[in-house]
């Protein structure tokens, strides 16, 4: 996603970018297809010295030169060392610091593990985040559940992208192989992700002719208990786990599948539903996550977190023929395309700008 989106704010008038991140040695990077973005990636073999953010620090040096015109550092995430040392950096260089949570401060993330989250509010989190000239939320429910933590700067509430691909039609290509029907769940294999939810009401449908197949990576230890729940309940020949995707591996799943369904208990936004649904496919995804507009717009089903929505929706999905998905994946296309990274992209310059003093409030912006 970052990749996408510097590509896209480069393109603006008048803004330069630069990309700082760190990584591992060896490890695969997307590369931005826009040469415009300058990037500078501090690697280590360390992965102590990763986990500290030790070599992100050693590049912030590097800040002075970004200076010579009015910068804003747009910091995304919380929590990581990485992060305070982005927020250190602008203090100490004098520029305005914009901070993006990506959810992390949504109710049930600061409920997980919350002792090392209480711990790190006491020690810079909460600091960081009043040092913050403004913060940026993808939907209205992440502004008022950041503002119930006390936070009173202006709040941008700027959605998530997508990127749209040339392709094979998508009909086309699922269809070809008629013999199974594909349910699919790509995202991160975290708790929070609700799959425990998922799995267990697979096991109540038991739909003939279907496979789930579950993609991403795994976090916090949790595909172990997953698959581990898969064969206690007997779904191993209906259950797949076909490991971390991208790129184009990552497309061709979502081309593949004919349901795509995401159980989670909280999003911020949830840019897998909107990648799903830029696909064609028909998404199931819970009041969790922000997409009351799947019913609005007649592209999917938003249910109540547990495991008998998921069985009901399930149901009722897996119950349309072809053509009806097919229908309801067409007019996902239609809608999420107004998630485009240029109209996000310039919606962020207008606050950088604002925020440089160099424009009016954008009307995204909340200050109350």
């Amino acid at each position: 996603m970052a990749v996408e989106f510097t590509d896209a704010l480069v393109c603006q008038p008048a803004v330069e970018v630069t990309l700082l991140t760190q990584a591992g040695d060896g490890d695969s990077l997307i590369v931005s297809c826009n040469e415009n973005v300058k990037r500078i990636i501090a690697t280590s073999k360390s992965k102590v010295g990763l986990q500290m953010g030790i070599p992100f620090k050693s590049i912030l040096r590097e800040m002075d030169s970004l200076c010579s015109i009015p910068t804003v550092l747009h910091s995304h995430g919380v929590w990581l060392p990485l992060n305070h040392w982005a927020c250190q950096g602008a203090h100490r260089a004098g520029i305005p610091l914009i901070i993006q949570p990506h959810g992390m401060l949504e109710p049930w993330a600061m409920n997980f593990k919350a002792y090392k989250k209480r711990l790190a509010m006491a020690l810079f989190q909460r600091r960081d985040l009043q040092n913050a000239h403004a913060l940026i939320a993808t939907s209205l429910s992440e502004c008022e559940n950041i503002r119930n933590l006390g936070f009173r700067q202006p709040i941008a509430v700027i959605r998530n992208g997508v990127k749209f691909h040339d392709q094979e039609p998508t009909s086309q290509l699922r269809y070809k192989e008629r013999d199974r029907r594909t349910v699919l769940f790509l995202s991160r294999v975290h708790p929070i992700k609700g799959l425990i939810n998922l799995v267990r009401a697979w096991a109540n449908l038991a739909p003939r002719g279907w496979c789930l197949k579950i993609a991403g990576p795994d976090e916090s230890g949790h595909l172990q208990e997953v698959m581990a729940l898969v064969k206690k309940l007997g779904l191993e020949s209906s259950v797949e786990y076909v490991g971390e995707v991208d790129g184009e591996r990552k497309s061709l799943l979502y081309r593949r599948a004919d349901i795509f369904v995401l159980p989670t208990f909280t999003e911020n936004f949830g840019v897998v539903v909107a990648e799903a649904l830029a696909h064609g496919v028909p998404v199931i995804t819970t009041r969790g996550a922000p997409w009351a507009d799947l019913e609005t717009f007649r592209c999917g089903w938003w249910v109540d977190i547990g495991v008998e929505p998921l069985v009901q929706a399930l149901r009722e999905a897996i119950g349309l023929n072809d053509d009806e998905r097919q229908a309801m994946g067409q007019r996902g296309q239609e809608f999420i395309r107004r998630y485009d990274w240029d109209d996000i992209a310039r919606q962020t310059v207008e606050v950088y700008r604002w925020v440089l003093g160099q424009g009016a409030k954008p009307d995204c912006v909340y200050v109350d």
